[in-house]
Formats: C-alpha cells, sequence, structure tokens
C-alpha cells in the first residue's frame, strides 16, 4: 500500500493494479501533485510484467472532481506558478499509451477529466448514485483529452454534442444509455463488480491482453492524437480569457458566473 500522505493509493491483488484517487476533501480533484502522481503510477503499471489490468476508482464521494479550479485559476493569473513534472498533458499521454486494459469504476461525482477519461476506458463500471458532467462550456474553455474525437466514437455525434456543449449532469442511467460506460452497481457492489470483471481478464496471458487492445486502438491513435492538437490549441487560446476567468473568478467567489456579451 501507498503511504497515506499521497494523493494516489496503490493495491495489487490477482495481477490487478488499483489506482484509487485520495483527495476525497477536493471529491478527488487533480491538482499538480495527482496528475504526476497517477501519470506515474500508470506508466510503472504498463512496464510492471506482474502488472495484467489496472483498475482506476477514487475515495470518498468522487471519482474524480476534474482539474482543481483553485490551481487553475493561478495557473491562469499568477506569473510565478510552478507546472509539475507531467501535468495534464502528461497524463493523457500516459491513457493514450496504456497498452493493457483500463477499467474504471465511477464511485461518485466525474467532472471534466473525471467524465472524459472515459474514452480511454477499455470497460467503465458506474455507480448508480454517481454523476458525470464536461464542464467546458460553462468554464468558457474547450473540450479536452480527445473527448471531441473519442465521444463521438462512444456514444454518437449528437448525444457527444449534449455533453460538451451543454455542460449539464448526466446520471448513472442516461449514462449505460448512451453508452459513456458498460455497467451499473448499486454503490456497495461497484468494486467488488469491477474487480471481478478485472481479475478474469487479469487471469489471461498478459501478451495476448496487450495485442488485442493494441489491434482494437491501433486505427484510433493518429484521430487521437488530431483531435489532441486541435483541443489544446483552442484551450490556450481560450484559457485565461474572459469567458474563463469570469467563470473561474466566480468559482473563486463562489457564485454563478455572469457569460453576459462572452
Amino acid at each position: 500500500m501507498s503511504p497515506p500522505s499521497t494523493p494516489l493509493q496503490i493495491e495489487d491483488r490477482h495481477r490487478v493494479r488499483t489506482l484509487t484517487l485520495d483527495r476525497p476533501e477536493a471529491l478527488n480533484a487533480f491538482d499538480e501533485e495527482l496528475y504526476d502522481t497517477t501519470t506515474d503510477a500508470l506508466r510503472a503499471a504498463a512496464e510492471d510484467p506482474g502488472v495484467a489490468v489496472v483498475l482506476l476508482t477514487g475515495a470518498g464521494r468522487g471519482f474524480s472532481a476534474g482539474t482543481d479550479l483553485l490551481e487553475m485559476h493561478a495557473r491562469a493569473t499568477d506569473p510565478a506558478f510552478v507546472p509539475g513534472r507531467h501535468g495534464f498533458v502528461g497524463l493523457v499521454d500516459a491513457l493514450a499509451d496504456f497498452p493493457k486494459p483500463l477499467i474504471c469504476a465511477v464511485n461518485g461525482v466525474g467532472l471534466g477529466i473525471g467524465a472524459t477519461i472515459l474514452g480511454f476506458a477499455d470497460l467503465a463500471f458506474m455507480s448508480t448514485t454517481a454523476r458525470l458532467k464536461c464542464p467546458f462550456t460553462s468554464l468558457g474553455v474547450a473540450p479536452e483529452a480527445a473527448s471531441s474525437y473519442l465521444l463521438p466514437r462512444l456514444v454518437g455525434r449528437q448525444e457527444a454534442a449534449w455533453v460538451l456543449l451543454s455542460a449539464e449532469w448526466i446520471d448513472a442511467r442516461q449514462a449505460l444509455e448512451m453508452g459513456l460506460v458498460w455497467r451499473l452497481c448499486e454503490p456497495g457492489d461497484l468494486l467488488p463488480e469491477a474487480r471481478r470483471h478485472a481479475e478474469l481478464l487479469a487471469s489471461r496471458p498478459i501478451s495476448s491482453l496487450v495485442a488485442v487492445k493494441r489491434t482494437m486502438t491501433g486505427p484510433l491513435r493518429a484521430g487521437i492524437a488530431a483531435a489532441r492538437e486541435r483541443e489544446n490549441a483552442a484551450f490556450a487560446e481560450l484559457m485565461g480569457g474572459p469567458a474563463n476567468l469570469e467563470a473561474l473568478t466566480a468559482f473563486a467567489e463562489g457564485r454563478e458566473p455572469d457569460f453576459t456579451g462572452l
């Protein structure tokens, strides 16, 4: 087990490595430290011959509330802000390159990367009480993590358009019906059920698991890379702009943003 001071707990059992995002006081929002720690953990699992499958979940009430908005505000306004070693881009690199089965167990709120990460999941389980949101338009920014490419492939163009354009909540039943997740579970059954499937996969030869995933994801790699380039350019253009600053300032002040004229 990882030391309790780290924002990511790591557990190995039956060739399944469980990564638990552990900033429950922030609904497991990704700050720079958690981005770096999770990226390092995925890279280590990819290279570890004793790991066949990675299972990702969250501690407490949240799966992940996405990027820590207080840090996003600091990045946008503080010239002295020091980014992490990998950051958001490094995490998405690790997800896109991860060669083994990745299973997500969405135990609670999933916002931003806490929702778009499902585009990289090979299997996704979701608690019946969990909710998802892609809040990009409510933050005055662009999509991320190749979601503009991967979500339409998962759920169809119009479902993806609603998720990405509206910044509205998607409940568990909606997520299942549109194909964002594979199975719904009652909260107490979520991890046991996800682990049961993970351990079944982990009983297969790693070489075969990797080959199957490579043949499935290989045709998508160019599309993912192109989408990320478009998204990153749009995000860089909008980050720190009037709409984004209004959204972040409103969050810090505990009020609703006013996008009048924006």
